[in-house]
């Protein structure tokens, strides 16, 4: 089939690239020229692991471009996959969703389209962009004749770090139309996937368990709220966790332990209830506040939702606090910050834990040393208030430090020689920000190792 694929973030990138994998023909367009070239020399703007392996291995049916004259005409299939950053009221900016829906009603020339709202985007929007896409098809002077379009949602559910394999081998694909020619269309699209068909990446085997991929075909309001509900219930699941990790700390029980027997329940899973300094990224931040906002124009409060909000603020708060109960005085101090990208395996930044924790500490007169593995250069460009506190190797965060934060647990982290860089310290205060690092073995080693929960 043909397909394209408008924006080259995170999920249109992953989207267009797996596609063309597939046998698909695909093309993505940008506005950013440089993005563009970049992609089209086979280097990824983004990091994600085996990205740049994808993109060799599908060259052959994917083409960049910034033209929509270039990209639309034809299309069997267009993916909207711009961004829907979060406006001051905590609903979804739609402006880039509305300018793309418009600049793809010029230049649609195919008998049948599927345009598909890939980007998250609040109830609704669907029918929104049906609208815009009729008007501004409308205003065409070309306007050729049997041309045909049809609105789909089809939710991303990627985790940064690991979007290939999820796109690949996903739990379930849902798909929503209100047109049953949309959905027939899309079942075809996702017809190798859905049945586990294609021959796997060459880096990227397919797992031993992967069976027949569940495929949830359902109306537009429905795939659009079924996004949502998700994240907004595995950030629940998080600040929950986090929540009785506070309780835990003053009973004198282990959270790691607790969340390991929560986890072993089938109801429950052990997934998403690891405590730590919360979640970030660009996902459960910004789809829990959608969810909240879409409520609230129906007369609702989500009161559970908010709750989680709450308590994942609090636990950067928190892990400030931990770090003045051991200084007692953080003026002066020197402590340092190991991660600064969301989670692991990402460059990501977007409402990163790291920036609040160093924000904070500095307003309180600390001075902070920050080291991330993958994501200077992006902090660079976004942080250039934050940039001079950079350090460029482990040695120098530890160095002279009274204190040091794990806080995004990469594996270059976790696999440390740790006891070469106690002795560098002022004072070897160790504050675990993930529960990830063996206290009783960084005791040994002569660190006073503390964790936000505990």
């Amino acid at each position: 089939m043909k397909v394209c694929v408008v924006g080259t973030g995170y999920v249109g990138l992953t989207t267009g690239v797996s596609l063309a994998f597939l046998g698909h023909e695909v093309t993505c367009v940008d506005h950013d020229q440089a993005k563009v070239d970049m992609l089209r020399g086979g280097r990824c703007p983004i990091y994600e692991p085996g990205m740049e392996d994808l993109l060799a291995e599908a060259a052959r049916n994917l083409t960049f471009t910034t033209s929509y004259e270039d990209a639309v005409p034809g299309a069997d299939v267009v993916f909207v996959a711009v961004q829907t950053p979060s406006a001051a009221d905590g609903s979804p900016d739609l402006r880039y969703l509305r300018s793309a829906a418009e600049s793809v009603a010029q230049a649609l020339n195919h008998d049948f389209t599927v345009v598909v709202n890939k980007s998250t985007v609040p109830i609704g929007s669907g029918n929104w962009v049906d609208a815009i896409l009729r008007d501004s098809f409308a205003t065409r002077e070309d306007r050729p004749e049997g041309v045909e379009f049809a609105v789909a949602s089809n939710p991303e559910f990627l985790r940064e770090g690991n979007a290939i394999a999820d796109t690949l081998y996903p739990d379930r694909i849902v798909i929503g139309s209100d047109n049953p020619r949309s959905l027939e269309v899309l079942n075809r699209l996702y017809r190798p996937i859905i049945n586990q068909t294609f021959t796997a990446p060459t880096f990227l085997p397919r797992p031993e368990d992967a069976n027949a991929v569940p495929l949830v075909s359902t109306d537009l309001a429905s795939a659009e709220l079924i996004k949502y509900a998700a994240n907004a219930f595995l950030a629940l699941k998080i600040s929950y966790a986090n929540e009785i990790g506070q309780l835990a700390a003053k009973v004198g029980a282990d959270i790691t332990e607790v969340a390991r027997g929560m986890g072993l329940d089938q109801r429950i899973g052990s997934r998403f209830l690891q405590p730590g300094v919360g979640w970030g990224g660009s996902c459960f931040g910004k789809d829990t506040k959608a969810l909240i906002a879409t409520a609230a124009e129906y007369n609702l409060e989500m009161p559970i939702v908010k709750a989680a909000r709450d308590v994942n603020s609090r636990q950067r708060a928190i892990a400030v606090e931990r770090l003045q109960d051991e200084l007692r005085i953080l003026k002066g101090r020197k402590i340092g910050l190991l991660g600064l990208a969301f989670k692991p395996n990402t460059d990501d930044l977007r409402d990163a834990p790291a920036l609040d924790i160093a924000n904070s500490l500095l307003a309180r007169g600390a001075r902070v040393k920050l080291h991330d593995p993958v994501a200077t250069e992006r902090f660079r460009k976004e942080q250039p208030d934050l940039a001079p506190y950079l350090s460029e190797t482990i040695d120098d965060v530890f160095a002279d430090c009274d204190a040091v934060v794990l806080v995004t647990e990469w594996a270059q982290y976790l696999e440390l020689d740790w006891s070469k860089f106690v002795g560098l310290m002022r004072s070897p205060i160790l504050l675990d920000g993930r529960h990830v690092l063996d206290a009783d073995r960084m005791r040994r080693l002569g660190y006073r190792y503390v964790a936000v929960s505990g």
